[in-house]
């Protein structure tokens, strides 16, 4: 080991009081550095605090945002499926339209085919009661006010079978 009374002894008072001086400098810089150490490590344990915070709330945003996001998907499959469902019985309730259309058509032609078959009974009935010219000429007319095709209950056909009637009875 070495003898530190010796070499204290062998060095000058002025090497002394240097190295004194250098002892104290060094020492000062060191309890610097370990403040500033010390400093660092106090902000780099907040900084890692703060970034443990945000990737938690980062996490539970991406949580919620998964969830919100799943919860408009199921959202969008149940509305596409009304949708979906909605148009199955609109085309379901069109095809049944036009049936009854088909129905209703055939209906009406048929009793169109059986009301205009009787035309001259039709006519008989129309003009029924009619004795002279002139009143002849007054039925003639109330019946086409009431016929005109113009009319919500009109019809051509009818026009046609009463005007036939009338030159009918007018020439007679």
């Amino acid at each position: 080991m070495i003898e530190w009374e010796e070499l204290l002894s062998a060095v000058s008072e002025d090497d002394l009081k240097e190295l004194k001086v250098w002892l104290f400098q060094e020492n000062v810089r060191i309890r610097t550095e370990q403040k500033e150490l010390e400093e660092s490590r106090s902000r780099f344990i907040k900084e890692r605090e703060q970034f443990r915070d945000e990737m938690n709330s980062l996490n539970q945003r991406m949580v919620m945002e998964r969830k919100r996001l799943r919860d408009e998907n199921l959202f969008f499959e149940k509305k596409m499926q009304i949708l979906q469902d909605g148009f199955r019985q609109l085309d379901l309730d069109r095809r049944k339209f036009e049936k009854d259309k088909l129905t209703y058509e055939a209906g009406r032609r048929e009793r169109e085919r059986r009301f205009f078959g009787k035309e001259s009974e039709i006519a008989d009935v129309l003009f029924s009661g009619v004795n002279n010219s002139l009143s002849l000429k007054k039925r003639y007319r109330d019946l086409l006010k009431i016929f005109h095709p113009d009319n919500v209950c009109g019809d051509a056909r009818i026009v046609q079978i009463i005007t036939q009637e009338y030159e009918k009875k007018r020439s007679d």
